[in-house]
């Protein structure tokens, strides 16, 4: 029985749709919305496999509950394209070889992104305490670091090297 009418802005789009109370935000942007970049990976909110962004906050989509997002303003990684074009962390990515089976890959995507909004500028040891919240098992986290350091750097090329 589906008791809760939902209704959202998921990747700058409004959606609705229904499910149970217990239905957490990762079931519900997955079966009911079909986002599936976001993946189910410990479901105890430990792997960051299911990192999305709610309201401009980084959560755990496994540990929080589709009704608490209603009204709430969602990004998954499908929102870091714009116009079918990959965005610079994505790019980056793909150059570094920072994903080997991907299953990991939208969560630390979600995380880096929002890493380096805080901390636009950081050094590979920040890189790397700053998404030690993510887990791989494939990649050895040299391509994911090298990758975050790169697009940090060409931002701050792009914005003439201020460090504000």
């Amino acid at each position: 029985m589906k008791d809760h009418s939902i209704q959202l802005i998921l990747n700058g789009v409004p959606r609705e749709a229904s499910c149970e109370s217990r239905t957490t935000l990762l079931d519900f942007i997955r079966h009911e919305l079909g986002a599936t970049g976001t993946h189910s990976g410990c479901e105890h909110g430990v792997c960051g496999a299911c990192t999305v962004e709610v309201d401009g906050q980084i959560v755990r989509s496994c540990l929080m509950f589709a009704c608490q997002a209603d009204g709430s303003n969602i990004k998954t990684v499908e929102g870091l394209a714009k116009n079918n074009v990959m965005s610079d962390l994505q790019v980056a990515f793909r150059k570094h070889h920072a994903l080997q089976c991907g299953f990991c890959t939208s969560g630390f995507l979600m995380s880096a992104e929002d890493f380096l909004r805080s901390n636009p500028h950081p050094t590979e040891q920040e890189v790397r305490e700053g998404l030690s919240g993510n887990l791989c098992r494939c990649t050895g986290y040299v391509g994911i670091v090298e990758a975050v350091l790169e697009v940090a750097s060409l931002r701050s090329q792009a914005n003439g090297g201020n460090h504000a």
